[in-house]
């Protein structure tokens, strides 16, 4: 089944080249570490998910590209086309010549209305390439105005256009420093509207990311391309094919499906998070070992301490034991806060992946007491390798990981708004206060629900 990708804003092109360019690079590898025969399986798998092949033989990517300015498309399609391995359809794309000025109201209210038309006809015409429809992977980042403000109203829309089709919105939040000084209004008018009309919400935090690449990566520099990058590997190593049962060697049908069947149980739960590790500069990579052992290890600590990056660990928080006093199930004020989780998913790729004790992840301990370990926790598994890693591990999360920086944002949105700070520049494209008011009533009810776990 295919999944059609909606690039949205500079952010969500951006992005999007990234990730399909990963896909590309990892589908052709020559280390993928296993048989001519399972290789050539999961390439086509891939490329039934994220390509459609021309007559004469060129890989395609199934993607729609909208921006309200021409220059982020023009150069994503040329970068494409220039690297000569794959490309975007010259007719899959819509552009404008007047940007959002990072406004979302203007996004909605007045491109939203003025495009949708066009944008989903384009939409439309990519559906019907494929032969079977897993559901849309939307990119678009939070802060601006064109991928959050278009982005939330084009998901709506996608959401009455195509209600059976499952829609996961890749969300890129914004550096807490800040990029735009009405970020935090933008964050919330789209997190509460998407909460409403998508079925799951990836979300990537440019902070954590950013980490990655200078902890990680040693990228001394840091660009938002090498962000980019890193960003993709997560996303990659989530939606590349997987086997669809312990023991199985036939790769998942339907992905998308499959992710929101593990991760979303329940309408009111649906932010997730992605890690995955090893993740390193080449050169670093060249002097590394690793066992199942010690990535799952590392990856159960990142969990359960919040910690997006493997210095970030905290090695002293621990999930309670029966007749122990809860060590770390404390208030958030509190240091030692153990991350409750609804759901986890763990993807292991790599040699020897039938081997690997996923015993510590299914801890009663770290999941809410409503759901059995059972059912909260999944694992995918290939030992087909990704990206030049031996052995990777990607944790998909439905947890308490986001209470903390979306508190912040709610917090400062509701300082601005309290002050009427630049609320003229949204009510004159028809966004009230009631809207505002209403967008803080439902975060802070996501934000007591996922507290209360």
């Amino acid at each position: 089944m295919s999944i059609l990708t909606v690039q949205l804003g500079q952010c969500g092109n951006q992005i999007g080249f990234e990730v399909f360019d990963a896909l590309f690079s990892d589908s052709y590898c020559s280390q993928g570490l296993c048989s001519k025969k399972e290789n050539e399986a999961y390439q086509a798998s891939c490329k039934e998910r994220f390509f459609s092949e021309e007559r004469n033989g060129d890989l395609v990517a199934r993607a729609v590209l909208v921006d309200m300015e021409p220059k982020v498309i023009s150069q994503t399609l040329s970068k494409a086309s220039q690297a000569g391995r794959w490309k975007y359809s010259q007719h899959a794309c819509f552009c404008q010549k007047q940007g959002s000025g990072n406004n979302w109201a203007y996004g909605y209210s007045v491109h939203g209305p003025r495009h949708a038309e066009s944008i989903m006809n384009l939409i439309q015409k990519e559906v019907e390439k494929c032969d079977s429809l897993s559901g849309f992977s939307i990119i678009m980042s939070m802060a601006g105005g064109t991928g959050s403000g278009l982005g939330t109203f084009i998901t709506q829309k996608l959401q009455d256009q195509f209600p059976n089709s499952l829609k996961m919105n890749q969300v890129v939040w914004p550096y807490g420093t800040g990029e735009v000084i009405v970020q935090n209004y933008n964050s919330i008018l789209t997190l509460s509207r998407l909460y409403r009309s998508s079925d799951a919400l990836l979300v990537h935090e440019n902070d954590a990311i950013h980490k990655i690449c200078e902890k990680r990566m040693n990228i001394r520099q840091i660009s938002f391309s090498d962000i980019n990058q890193v960003l993709a590997h997560q996303l990659g190593s989530m939606f590349q094919p997987t086997y669809s049962a312990e023991g199985s060697f036939h790769y998942r049908r339907n992905p998308l499906g499959d992710l929101m069947e593990n991760l979303v149980p329940h309408p009111e739960f649906k932010m997730l998070g992605v890690r995955s590790i090893p993740q390193m500069s080449e050169n670093s990579l060249a002097y590394s070992t690793f066992t199942w052992a010690g990535l799952l290890k590392h990856l159960r600590q990142m969990l359960i301490s919040n910690a997006n990056v493997e210095e970030g660990i905290n090695w002293q928080v621990r999930p309670p034991v029966s007749g122990l006093p809860p060590l770390g199930k404390t208030p958030f004020t509190r240091e030692l806060h153990l991350n409750t989780s609804i759901a986890n998913l763990v993807i292991l790729r790599g040699k020897d992946v039938q081997s690997a004790d996923l015993g510590g992840l299914k801890d009663p301990a770290l999941y809410t007491s409503w759901l059995a370990p059972v059912d909260a926790f999944n694992v995918w598994k290939t030992q087909r390798a990704f990206n030049k890693y031996e052995k990777s591990a990607t944790l998909v999360s439905n947890s308490q990981f986001l209470v903390k920086p979306l508190d912040l944002i709610v917090g400062k949105a509701w300082n601005m708004f309290a002050s009427k700070a630049y609320i003229h520049q949204y009510t004159k494209f028809g966004i009230e206060e009631e809207d505002f008011l209403d967008s803080f009533s439902l975060l802070e009810q996501v934000i007591s629900s996922y507290c209360n776990l």
